[in-house]
């Protein structure tokens, strides 16, 4: 059996029809046979979907059933679209097109714009935002610049389901939507949008849709013409088509009934861009004779992992949960997933670093493992604990916690107003560096209760709440810290993370992991609150959250570790609670709804970081305060206490670093950080035990830097003399 995932890299082409269904399985072989009439394929992840649909459309071609120029193919990224067409080629179909809905609908609309209405087509809004700010402007709304990125999103929401400004209010209060701002001013700014358009004669990509559809409503020659040209239409990812969407491929259809419809209401997950799965559920209803086959053989993950993403499906409730598919993994065993229960973030963070180290260096490239999250806002803990353990990482859909706007913005206020000192009106009652930061903070967006709803508002917000929560940590490791030391910190820590973007370990939300798939995947943040969000507030929403988590665990095929921490900084209140989505599927846990627990801690692992707590904590070797910073940890003392380290040692130690890290082509962080360097110089080292006893060195750095490391301190220069080379006989 040909794995549905995996193949070479360039493919001999098939020499005839039947050649195509080689190394099908036998339902996917059933899908690239049913060639007539509707078809529904319900396919869950990893079992081949693609691989299915462009047999499907090569047999057909191959076979002379269907011209390849008859089939129109949609899918929802311009990346899945490039990817059919080059499969189709490897398979001999070429010539079928494969598009987005709004490409396919824009290539229409330019070609029939001047028989349907005349003239030139309007010129294409490639951004709205601006114009949404004009108009904003306009209807005297004040929206800051996350505001107007969600404003803007609710107004393309509005037209993906057919919502016109004045119904909006009313549609929105049905729905039970989390609206950025009130439902009547986001109307009066969506009214005023639309007029601002027709001023000045420009359309945007909603409009594509709408007009598409408008032209084949009024037309019937040209809806005709559209129908004579393509008799065949596949339709990728059904779950998540809108009603616009719908409403065009209706009209793309006419009365005929050559459809063939793939998706997975399990995985459901952007519903409020206006997807809905109802469409892929109504199938059969809507189109009695259809075929239906179901892929669930599991080509991706391992039983362990797939009997993992079964159980979370098999709690589901709601329509979706009724047509969820039992998948069935095709793959040899493989490990269990690891559930791991940490004292706090920071915790948690440096021990999937840790572990993530130990995957690379059994061989796991740092390319196929992934951190996955529910936030952005989760992600600066994340590149600090794999920047501090020397792991090469690669964010993905976000930008660089210390890169993202309001974080620089944040840097610059707080950098203004410990310049100004006393002299900051802001910080007149203020008590505290927490105080201070908060203070600052406000006029930037954070408040002390996070805003409702998701978007870029609570994006930013949660961004903001980081900084806050790094200045309490910092006060507490630092009493007496002022803000240009917090400051200082901050620049610090940007430092080390602006390095040369790199091939590494993926760091990426839930949402943008859509679609992906990696050997090791590491979901963390499990906490009720997060996981599900705290917004989520229904019961459909709460199911989206669930289907959310599935799709992470999707994404593994072999390793998959889940993790949570109890408290969010060292020393704080262990009061958090792991997700209920993994209740009676983690070892320990009761099922919802049963009474109790299933008994003592199972095979749940909570590793050192987290059994330290009861020996109390660590101290200064100087002046004996508690050490709650990562760094001074390393240090074993605080950044304030007096030092003994050896100047002179620490810049050769340094200028030895650059050179290797440039040798390696890597950051020098992933050589040593700065800290490790320093508590290097303070002990000055003179034997591998001793080097090895440093936090930050580990036993895969001391094997492939301790020689050099080790003749720095004693006074060499850490060139090691090439091995002469054995003599030739």
């Amino acid at each position: 059996m040909t794995s549905a995932t995996h193949s070479t890299l360039f493919p001999q082409v098939p020499d005839s029809a039947d050649a195509v269904l080689d190394g099908l399985d036998p339902e996917q072989r059933e899908v690239a046979m049913a060639l007539q009439g509707p078809v529904c394929v319900l396919a869950g992840a990893g079992t081949g979907k693609t691989r299915a649909i462009t047999h499907r459309i090569a047999y057909g071609v191959r076979a002379g059933i269907i011209q390849p120029t008859s089939v129109l193919a949609v899918t929802f990224t311009n990346r899945a679209a490039g990817e059919m067409r080059g499969r189709l080629r490897q398979l001999g179909a070429g010539g079928v097109q494969a598009r987005t809905f709004h490409s396919a609908a824009l290539r229409q609309l330019q070609y029939f714009w001047p028989k349907a209405v005349g003239g030139d087509l309007p010129r294409l809004l490639e951004r709205k935002v601006q114009l949404v700010a004009e108009a904003a402007a306009r209807c005297g709304i004040r929206l800051d610049r996350n505001e107007l990125r969600d404003v803007t999103s609710e107004i393309e929401w509005a037209k993906v389901t057919q919502t016109v400004p004045a119904d909006y209010p009313a549609v929105v209060a049905k729905s039970q939507r989390d609206a950025p701002r009130d439902p009547a001013e986001i109307s009066q700014v969506y009214a005023t949008y639309e007029q601002l358009k027709r001023d000045r004669t420009v359309i945007d990509f909603e409009d594509v849709l709408l007009l598409t559809v408008g032209i084949l409503q009024d037309r019937h020659d040209i809806a005709d013409h559209v129908r004579r040209q393509y008799q065949h239409f596949v339709v990728d990812e059904y779950q998540d088509v809108s009603p616009l969407q719908q409403r065009l491929l209706d009209l793309w259809l006419g009365d005929r009934d050559n459809l063939c419809v793939v998706g997975d209401a399990s995985q459901t997950i952007y519903s409020f861009t206006g997807a809905t799965p109802d469409h892929l559920l109504n199938f059969r209803t809507r189109h009695p004779r259809a075929t239906v086959v179901k892929l669930v053989r599991d080509y991706r993950s391992t039983p362990q992992v797939v009997h993992l993403a079964n159980g979370l499906l098999g709690q589901a409730r709601g329509r979706a949960a009724e047509h969820r598919l039992e998948l069935v993994s095709q793959r040899e065993r493989g490990p269990e997933p690891a559930y791991t229960e940490y004292a706090d973030e920071p915790a948690e963070a440096e021990g999937t670093a840790r572990r993530i180290r130990d995957l690379i260096a059994a061989g796991v490239p740092a390319g196929e493992i992934a951190v996955l999250y529910r936030v952005n806002s989760q992600s600066e803990v994340y590149e600090q604990a794999l920047a501090d353990a020397g792991v090469p990482y690669q964010l993905r859909g976000a930008e660089r916690f210390f890169e993202r706007a309001e974080v620089r913005e944040a840097g610059v206020a707080l950098r203004g107003a410990a310049r100004a000192g006393g002299n900051d009106s802001l910080l007149d009652d203020a008590q505290g560096l927490p105080a201070e930061v908060r203070a600052v903070l406000s006029t930037k967006g954070w408040r002390s209760e996070p805003p409702t709803g998701s978007g870029a508002v609570r994006d930013r917000w949660e961004s903001l709440a980081a900084l806050v929560r790094l200045a309490e940590d910092f006060e507490r490791a630092r009493p007496g810290a002022t803000l240009s030391d917090l400051v200082a910190e901050l620049d610090e820590r940007a430092a080390a993370q602006h390095a040369p973007t790199v091939q590494g370990v993926t760091l990426a939300s839930l949402h943008s992991a859509k679609g992906l798939e990696w050997d090791a995947v590491f979901l963390v943040g499990l906490t009720e609150g997060m996981m599900p969000i705290t917004y989520a507030k229904t019961d459909e929403q709460i199911e989206e959250e669930r289907r959310l988590l599935y799709v992470g665990v999707t994404r593994a095929r072999f390793h998959l570790s889940l993790s949570w921490s109890l408290a969010r900084s060292p020393g704080g209140r262990a009061g958090r609670r792991p997700s209920r989505f993994l209740n009676g599927l983690r070892p320990g846990s009761a099922a919802p709804g049963a009474r109790g627990a299933a008994g003592g801690s199972g095979g749940i692992e909570r590793p050192l970081a987290a059994r330290r707590k009861r020996r109390g904590p660590a101290l200064c070797r100087v002046c004996g305060k508690t050490l709650t910073d990562a760094g001074e940890m390393k240090l074993m003392r605080c950044d304030d206490c007096p030092s003994d380290m050896d100047e002179a040692l620490y810049e050769r130690l340094r200028d030895w670093r650059a050179v290797r890290a440039q040798e390696i082509s890597q950051p020098a962080y992933c050589v040593f950080t700065d800290k490790t360097l320093m508590a290097i110089a303070e002990a000055v080292p003179g034997s591998e035990g001793e080097l090895a006893g440093i936090p930050g060195v580990g036993a895969r750095k001391l094997g492939r830097f301790g020689a050099a490391v080790l003749d720095i301190c004693a006074g060499g220069d850490g060139v090691e003399e090439p091995a002469e080379a054995d003599e030739q006989v």
